[in-house]
C-alpha cells in the first residue's frame, strides 16, 4: 500500500485516489484529438481512512465547488501537453490542498481596551501638545 506524504505526520493511501484521463483542450498539435492527456483525479474525502474528522471537515470548507454532493472532490489538470506531467499536476494540487486543511485557522482576535496608564499617558500628550500649540499664537502688548 503506497502512501503519498502530505505533511510531516499525515499521509494519504494511493488506492483512495482514482484517476481517469480524458482528451484536453488547448495545445497539442495534432496529437490533441488522439491522446487522452488531460487528467481527472477522484479523491473520496467523506470515506477517506487517511484523514482525521478535522481535516475532512476543513478539506470539504476549501474545496468548495470542486467537492460533489456525495463528498468527492475531483480535480482537473490540463495545463500541459503531457499525461505525466498533469497527472504530476493534480496530484500536487490535491496535496496542497489537504496540506492547506491541515493547517489550523489562526484564533479569532479578541478586542482589547486600553490599560487606565494608557489612557492617562495619551491624554498627557495631548494636553502638552496643545500648550505648545497655544505658545504659537500671536504675541499682544509689544508695540
Amino acid at each position: 500500500m503506497a502512501k503519498i506524504p502530505v505533511t510531516d505526520d499525515l499521509a494519504i493511501n494511493e488506492h483512495e485516489l482514482e484517476e481517469k484521463f480524458i482528451h484536453s483542450g488547448g495545445p497539442g498539435g495534432q496529437n490533441v484529438n488522439k491522446v487522452a492527456t488531460s487528467v481527472q483525479l477522484r479523491f473520496n474525502v467523506r470515506n477517506s481512512r487517511s484523514l482525521t474528522p478535522y481535516v475532512k471537515e476543513r478539506l470539504q470548507k476549501l474545496a468548495g465547488r470542486r467537492l460533489t454532493r456525495d463528498g468527492v472532490l475531483v480535480l482537473v489538470a490540463n495545463r500541459y501537453r503531457t499525461q505525466e506531467r498533469n497527472r504530476e499536476n493534480v496530484r500536487e494540487r490535491l496535496i496542497a490542498l489537504i496540506a492547506e486543511a491541515s493547517i489550523p485557522p489562526p484564533p479569532k482576535r479578541r478586542p482589547t481596551r486600553p490599560s487606565k496608564n494608557a489612557r492617562k499617558k495619551r491624554m498627557d500628550t495631548k494636553v502638552k501638545r496643545g500648550a505648545v500649540k497655544k505658545l504659537r499664537g500671536k504675541v499682544s502688548g509689544e508695540e
